[in-house]
This record gives C-alpha cells, structure tokens and sequence, in this order.
C-alpha cells in the first residue's frame, strides 16, 4: 500500500460542500424516501426498532477499514481509492464506515433486545464518468441485530434479501451470489434484473462476530449486514436515465425528485463528442480518467457525460511519427479515448465545447507533445 497522500485544503473544501441528498437537513430528495422505504420493510418483517446513525463524512481510517476487518495490506487502502485527509482520517470511502461507530453507541446502550441500524449517507469514491456512476455516490448499510436465544443465520439472510427486493423494486427479478467481505461471514451480492441485464445493488451476509466484538458486543449478539447502492436503486425504481439528474437544477426535473413515482423524461440536449488520443505512464482504468478530469473541471465536471476509453495500445507499437506526435515514450500507453459533453441544462457552443475538450485532454495526456482545439 502506497503512503497516504493527504488532499490539499481545496480538495477538502470542495468535497465537504457536496450535497448529502440523503440528509433531511440538506432539503428533501427522494432518496430519503428510498431510505424509510427500505429500513421500514426491514423493521416490519423482524417487528424491531430503528436507530439511525447519519456520523461524520471524515472518519477515522480505523472505522472505515481495521474495524471491519480489512488487513493492513488490502489494496483499497492505496490513495488509488481513498482520500485521506491525514495518516489517520479519510473521506469514506463507504457508508460501512458509520456502522463501527453506530456498533459502539449499541453497546453502551442496548435498548432492545433487536435492533435494525440504518446508515445512510454520502460516500467518496474513485469511479468512472459515465450515466450510471459518480465519484460521489450515495450509500446505505442495513445491520439487524439480535441477542435473542436463537442466532442469525443464511435462512434469515434469505428472508431479509427478498423483503428488501419486494420493497424497493417490486416485481423485478433477482438473483444472489456468493461473496467474500471482510465484515461478514456468507456474504452475497444482490443483482436484479433491468433492461435485459443484471445489475448489482446491495452486498450483504452475517455481521461477522469479529466486527461486533471489536464495538464491544458480546457473544450473546448475532446479526446480518446489508450495504446497497442507494442512486442505482433510485435510477433504477423511477427509470432516471442519467445519474447527473439526481443533483439537477432544472424545476421540471427538481419536481420529480420528491417523490417515488415513474420520472417523466424532460427534453434532452445534443451531445458533442469529442475523440482524443492520449499517452499516459501506465495502462489506466476509465476510473483512473474519471478522478482526473473531476479534479480539473471541478463545477464544470458536470458538462461531462462520459469518458470512455475506446482502446489501448502499448506505445511500443507505434510508428515514429505517431509517437511524436503524441510525444510518448515507448514504455506508455496509448489510449483513444471518447468524451461526450451534453450540461443538463444548456446547449454548449462549439467554442465552449472545444474549450472543455482541451481542459479534459490536458488533465489525462501525460505526453510532451500537445493537440489542441483552441489557441492554449
């Protein structure tokens, strides 16, 4: 694991300012609908309590990793994936982060014998551009506990996954595998069916003895954990085609965004394409391309609709003059690489759209050579 690269005081700034839509302080939003929606399908089915656990975006790097038992060494410590704020605090990296703290506050006062904690919020993550994802998405981690005389076990798993689906996407197939998390024991991925394909939305299994140990809950304690993907399911229940429109300004959008019903399309913009060929050190990850263009847009980030890399060629395999053109070096990668520009609520002229192409194309080519499509 790389050494935690801390974020500079604008990085923080910019990323603290981002909307919670989950949170009821930050204005209504149909998320929050989402949220009551799925905690009160769970709490009808085991008759239990609720206790919402909302916490800080910066948490400790123990919360958000070592008290759910990732190892030392595991790979989305590296500052690929995490934003640390210090060697001992980051942004979260998901809402799993809240449940250590949510465990500890059960411990010291148990006020049931069952209890469904509900952790909802925004989360920081690396990811790519595109209609379906974002580098700051929105999560919720479902955890019932128990310290009845009979423990939790893969019959209840079962029972918890259907009630979730009936709730919040009735009628829509779906499906379970097995996964492997280190804060749970049986783990599987939820998929549900959409448009022909399968989509994952939630990750769940039995809350490891291990994690509810460390919170300082006895052996008498037994639980299952839950963690879904709260704007996928949304896009998902309303038919929103664009994750972009959860945050819209536009009032025709806006209004649909306060309640659960079917979204009604609102006339869309042009796109603009723009192709660029590029050089980068290593063979990156459309995720990879999504951070940087993000960190150099910043408010303009949301006139991007994709980033999509096309193809990939090793450097090494190119003629001469492609590679001065490119000024790469033979060890990089070249990549064709599709950017789409479509604002939510305006149409980009050619000289506005060039200007952002070039934005774009000088945060990912890591090349000495430069093509631009205005006067730099």
């Amino acid at each position: 694991m790389s050494t935690a690269v801390p974020l500079s005081a604008d990085q923080l700034a910019r990323d603290l300012a981002v909307r919670d839509l989950t949170d009821p302080a930050a204005g209504p939003h149909a998320l929050q609908l989402l949220v009551e929606r799925a905690a009160g399908a769970l709490a009808r089915l085991w008759s239990c309590r609720t206790r919402v656990h909302r916490g800080e975006r910066i948490v400790t790097v123990a919360d958000n990793y070592d008290h759910l038992n990732y190892r030392a060494d595991d790979v989305t410590r590296d500052t690929r994936y995490t934003r640390y704020v210090d060697d001992r605090r980051m942004l979260r990296s998901h809402s799993s982060a809240l449940v250590p703290g949510a465990l500890r506050a059960l411990a010291v006062e148990p006020t049931a014998d069952d209890v469904l904690l509900v952790c909802p919020g925004l989360v920081y993550r690396r990811d790519s551009i595109d209609r379906l994802h974002t580098g700051t998405p929105h999560q919720l981690d479902l955890w019932y506990l128990t310290r009845r005389q009979l423990p939790t076990g893969p019959a209840d798993l079962t029972g918890m996954i259907a009630a979730l689906a009936d709730a919040l996407l009735p009628g829509a197939a779906y499906r379970t595998e097995a996964r492997v998390h280190p804060y749970t024991r049986a783990g599987r991925q939820l998929d549900v069916e959409a448009g022909g394909e399968w989509v994952e939305v939630a990750e769940c299994g039995l809350a490891h003895p291990g994690v509810l140990a460390a919170a300082g809950l006895g052996p008498e304690w037994s639980g299952l954990a839950l963690g879904m993907g709260l704007d996928r399911v949304l896009m998902l229940l309303k038919g929103i085609p664009d994750i972009r429109l959860l945050r819209a300004t536009d009032p025709a959008v806006i209004a649909q965004l306060a309640d659960l019903a079917p979204y009604r399309p609102v006339s869309a913009l042009p796109p603009i394409r723009r192709d660029l060929s590029i050089a980068v050190d290593r063979a990156d990850l459309a995720e990879d391309l999504g951070d940087r263009v993000r960190d150099a847009l910043g408010p303009d980030a949301d006139c991007v609709e994709t980033v999509e890399i096309l193809s990939t060629t090793p450097c090494s395999a190119l003629p001469p003059q492609a590679l001065a053109r490119l000024g790469a070096r033979p060890d990089q990668h070249n990549l064709l690489v599709k950017v789409v520009l479509r604002p939510l609520h305006h149409t980009l002229t050619d000289a506005e759209a060039n200007a952002l192409r070039d934005r774009v194309f000088a945060a990912l080519h890591q090349g000495t050579a430069h093509q631009w499509a205005t006067t730099p």
